[in-house]
C-alpha cells in the first residue's frame, strides 16, 4: 500500500492550490468560487527521494442542507481513513472560524499525524497573525503561501519524516484506460460507482456534479484496468463559466489519454448532435469506442426499438459504423458486466498486431483482383503491406503512385480488413506510401 497524504479543510482555504503545488501540475481545478472540489482527487509527488500519494478533498461543511456538502463530508472521511498523514489547511486572512474547530475535532478523533498548514501567509504581518492557530490545539503549525510556494518545503520535510518506509507502486502503470465520457447527467459517475460497488464519485440529479477527472482502478471479475470519470461535455457556446470550461477541458484531455472511450447517451433525451461530436472526437483521436444508451429502463419499448435506435446512430456515424451499441440501465444494473466485456474486447482489438506476411497473403490477392482505379492512364500497383508500430491499428501500403489513390478505395481496403479481423469499435488508419 502506498503512503497517502490527505489534504483537508473547510471550503476556499486553498486546498486544491496546495495540491497542485505538491504534485507539480494543475490537475485540480482552482477558482475563487467556494466548493469547487467535490470528489476525491489523487496525485503522485516526490520529495527527498520519497514518492507518495496526495489526496485533494472538497471543503468540509457540517450541519448544511446542501446536497453536495453532505456527500463531500463522506468523501473527506474516506480520505482521512485511508491516509497515514493529514494536512489540515486553514486561512490566515479569516483566522479561526467555527468550521476550523469542527475539522480540528474530526482530525483529533482520527488519531492520525496532522500537519496544521496556515495558508496565504505571504508577508511578515500575516506570519504574526498565524499565531492564533495555536488555539486549535494541534501543536506546531507551518506558514505557507500555496500560490508562490513559500514554506511548502518545510511542510514536505515534515511529511516525509512522518510517513512509513514503503516502496511506492504506481498501481495505474501499464493498465488500459477507459474514459467514461458524455453530456452532463448521462450517468457517468453512477456507472463507475455501480461497477466498483462503492460511492467513489458524488452523484446527484444536478447536471455538472462532476468537475475534475478521477482515475479509479477496477480489479475484479478477471478485469484489471483504470476507469476515468469525467465532467459532462457540453457544446462550447453553452459553456459560460470558467469553472465549467476547465472541467470540459479536463474531460477532453482524459479522452485524449484514454485507450477506449465509453460514450454514455441519455436514452430518454435521445441522440443529440453533441453526442455525435463526442464520438467523433474519440474517433478523430483514434480511440476505441463503445456507445451506451443509459436509462433504458425508462423507455417505452416496442419489439424493434433498440434495433431501430442502433441503426439510426450507426447511420449518423458513417463511414465509421462498426461500433458496439449497448442498451443499459445503471439504476437497475442491467448489462453493466456486458459493458466491461465489450470495452476490454475493443481494447484488445485496438492493440492487436497482424504479421506482415499474413497481411500480404490476405490483401495482395484482393488488391490484384480489385486494384485502385487508373487515373490519367496511369495504373497503380500496390506491392507491399505492413502494420506500423503505433498504439492503434495503422497500416502502410507501399505503391508506385500513392497520390492517385482516393478515399473510396481506402474505405474498400478498410472494409476488407474489418471483414477478416475484429476491429469493432476501433478506428483504422491507412496510409499509401511511395515504394
Amino acid at each position: 500500500m502506498n503512503s497517502v497524504v490527505a489534504i483537508v479543510g473547510r471550503p476556499n482555504v486553498g486546498k486544491s492550490t496546495f495540491f497542485n503545488r505538491l504534485v507539480g501540475t494543475r490537475d485540480a481545478i482552482v477558482d475563487e468560487f467556494s466548493g469547487v472540489t467535490r470528489d476525491r482527487h489523487y496525485g503522485k509527488t516526490n520529495w527527498n527521494g520519497k514518492d507518495f500519494t496526495v489526496v485533494d478533498t472538497g471543503g468540509y461543511v457540517k450541519n448544511s442542507d446542501n446536497v453536495f456538502d453532505a456527500e463531500i463530508r463522506k468523501q473527506v472521511q474516506v480520505a482521512i481513513d485511508e491516509a497515514q498523514v493529514i494536512v489540515f489547511i486553514v486561512d490566515v486572512m479569516t483566522g479561526i472560524v467555527d468550521l476550523d474547530q469542527e475539522v480540528a475535532q474530526l482530525l483529533r478523533q482520527s488519531q492520525k499525524k496532522v500537519f496544521l498548514v496556515v495558508n496565504k501567509v505571504d508577508n511578515h504581518k500575516r506570519a504574526e497573525d498565524a499565531v492564533e492557530f495555536y488555539a486549535l490545539g494541534l501543536e506546531e503549525y507551518y506558514c505557507v503561501s500555496s500560490i508562490n510556494g513559500s514554506g511548502t518545503g518545510d511542510v514536505l520535510d515534515g511529511i516525509v519524516k512522518a510517513l512509513p518506509d514503503t516502496d511506492f507502486i504506481d498501481e495505474y502503470e501499464g493498465l488500459a484506460r477507459f474514459a467514461v465520457v458524455g453530456r452532463p447527467n448521462a450517468g457517468k459517475s453512477s456507472l463507475i460507482n455501480s461497477l466498483i460497488g462503492q460511492e467513489r464519485n458524488i452523484v446527484t440529479d444536478i447536471a455538472g456534479t462532476t468537475r475534475d477527472t478521477n482515475d479509479i482502478r477496477f480489479n475484479a471479475y478477471g478485469f484489471d484496468f483504470v476507469l476515468v470519470d469525467t465532467a459532462g461535455i457540453r457544446r462550447k457556446k453553452k459553456v459560460h463559466e470558467d469553472l465549467e470550461f476547465y472541467s470540459v477541458m479536463r474531460a477532453i484531455k482524459a479522452l485524449e489519454r484514454a485507450d477506449v472511450c465509453i460514450v454514455m447517451i441519455d436514452a430518454v433525451e435521445g441522440i443529440s448532435s453533441q453526442d455525435l461530436n463526442i464520438i467523433g472526437l474519440a474517433i478523430k483521436n483514434n480511440k476505441g469506442v463503445v456507445v451506451l444508451f443509459n436509462k433504458w429502463d425508462l423507455i417505452d419499448k416496442e419489439t424493434n426499438t433498440s434495433r431501430d435506435l442502433e441503426i439510426s446512430i450507426k447511420e449518423k456515424l458513417e463511414p465509421f459504423d462498426d461500433v458496439d451499441v449497448l442498451f443499459v440501465s445503471v439504476h437497475e444494473k442491467q448489462r453493466l458486466h456486458k459493458t466491461l466485456e465489450r470495452a476490454v474486447a475493443v481494447y484488445e482489438s485496438r492493440a492487436q498486431k497482424i504479421k506482415t506476411s499474413e497481411l500480404n497473403d490476405l490483401l495482395l490477392p484482393i488488391i490484384e483482383k480489385s486494384p485502385p482505379p487508373a487515373l490519367k492512364g496511369k495504373h497503380i500497383k500496390i506491392k507491399y503491406i505492413t502494420q506500423l508500430p503505433v498504439r492503434y491499428p495503422t497500416f502502410a501500403f507501399y505503391c508506385n503512385l500513392p497520390q492517385y489513390i482516393k478515399e473510396p478505395y481506402k474505405r474498400f481496403i478498410e472494409n476488407k480488413l474489418r471483414k477478416h479481423y475484429d476491429f469493432t469499435g476501433v478506428p483504422i488508419s491507412i496510409f499509401f506510401r511511395a515504394k
